[in-house]
């Protein structure tokens, strides 16, 4: 699973990427600041079953904290896009093509409308943030009709006389930007076209390329600065449409690194957090604090951590669920307690976690075991979050 961070330049992108991955990225207020893509790893929370078993987890591929399980996330910071990115601007092409894996993004936009279209700083609310939400919505359309190209009449031609379906025809055109035939199929119905894609005009074939936008590359909106942003940017953010999250990377980077030095006890999406020593902070610091803490109170949080499980949780509509080689101990072979992990979307079948965890046991799929009620489930048995799952296959 991979989630692309976009926006224009200086809005924020590397500071929310580090604030999420705590990895390095090269941060500064001027435009273009990230020029080689950084991939990180982020975590989504979900409650650990180990307190229902009465014995602590083991965690292998994620991370047990309190009785929270951490699993996950890849995360790639990508160039910042600007109007016309998609014919070539500024770093335009490499952004773009540094997307093509992303499920889905999370596009951080400068709430407070302190930067313009290219990323250079302007007075605070001298610009309109939801123009920004807007062009960048067109790039990634007119980025998806540009690999389709000229090519477009000739698969349109091949499936009206050959009879080959056309959603297939598309699917192999867009190899590599991770789009499945369904989410075509999806688009089609969405633009209101022609179904003779012969007839389809380049406005036709836009409309599809912005449904098609919309259906296999879901974005949600990262009002970042909120912290200083006037309340009417939020309003316009609000009407284009896009699920929005007020957020403050800055103040969320700087938590996490406080609590990192041992200064603060906080957990990556909490409204709150614990000073361990006041006496150890300058007045500088403790003030800095404070800001902190009165914005965290009326704000519910940084809106950092939550608006990547936002994303993963209901935009993409994952589950965790936990493989495991014995349904009665909730071990593996090694005797590890709940030791992986996995994110599987809403509605995965037994068997759909088999081939997830091995391709293996996927092809040798015999059944499976729920390891709560310990009652014998086939391969077609719909998975619930936080299930735990024993997966029976021949040897």
């Amino acid at each position: 699973m991979l989630v692309g961070i976009v926006g224009k330049p200086n809005v924020g992108k590397s500071t929310f990427f580090s604030a999420l991955t705590m990895a390095s990225a090269d941060i500064a207020s001027y435009p273009f600041t990230t020029i080689d893509a950084n991939r990180g790893v982020g975590y989504v929370r979900g409650p650990c079953p180990h307190a229902s078993l009465g014995t602590e987890c083991t965690p292998n591929n994620s991370l047990c904290i309190g009785g929270t399980r951490f699993v996950p996330i890849e995360l790639l910071d990508v160039a910042g896009l600007v109007p016309d990115a998609h014919s070539g601007k500024g770093l335009g092409n490499k952004f773009l093509d540094d997307l093509r894996q992303a499920h889905a993004f999370i596009h951080v936009v400068d709430a407070s409308g302190g930067t313009d279209f290219e990323g250079n700083p302007v007075g605070l609310g001298s610009h309109d943030p939801s123009m920004d939400v807007n062009f960048l919505e067109q790039e990634i359309s007119h980025w998806i009709f540009g690999i389709l190209g000229k090519d477009f009449s000739k698969i349109a031609r091949q499936s009206k006389l050959a009879g080959k379906k056309f959603e297939r025809l598309m699917q192999e055109k867009l190899t590599g930007l991770a789009i499945t035939e369904a989410q075509i199929l999806s688009a089609m119905r969405e633009s209101g076209n022609d179904q003779d894609a012969s007839l389809w005009r380049d406005e036709d074939l836009l409309g599809f390329c912005r449904a098609l936008q919309k259906i296999s590359k879901p974005m949600i909106v990262a009002a970042n600065k909120a912290d200083i942003a006037p309340p009417e940017n939020m309003d316009k953010l609000e009407a284009t449409g896009y699920p929005i999250v007020p957020t403050s990377a800055e103040y969320e980077l700087a938590l996490r690194r406080a609590a990192k030095a041992g200064l603060i006890s906080y957990t990556p999406g909490s409204d709150r957090f614990e000073v361990a020593d006041r006496s150890k902070l300058n007045a500088s610091q403790l003030q800095a604090l404070d800001t902190m803490a009165e914005w965290l109170k009326g704000a519910g949080g940084t809106g950092v951590q939550s608006i990547l499980e936002k994303i993963v949780f209901e935009i993409l509509n994952l589950i965790i669920v936990y493989p495991v080689e014995d349904e009665t101990k909730w071990v593996d072979k090694k005797g590890k307690v709940l030791p992986d992990a996995y994110l599987m979307p809403r509605g995965s079948s037994a068997k759909d976690l088999a081939f997830k965890v091995h391709t293996d046991l996927g092809d040798n799929f015999i059944r499976a075991i729920d390891g709560r009620t310990h009652m014998t489930v086939g391969q077609d048995h719909v998975l619930k979050e936080n299930d735990v799952v024993k997966i029976v296959a021949r040897a």
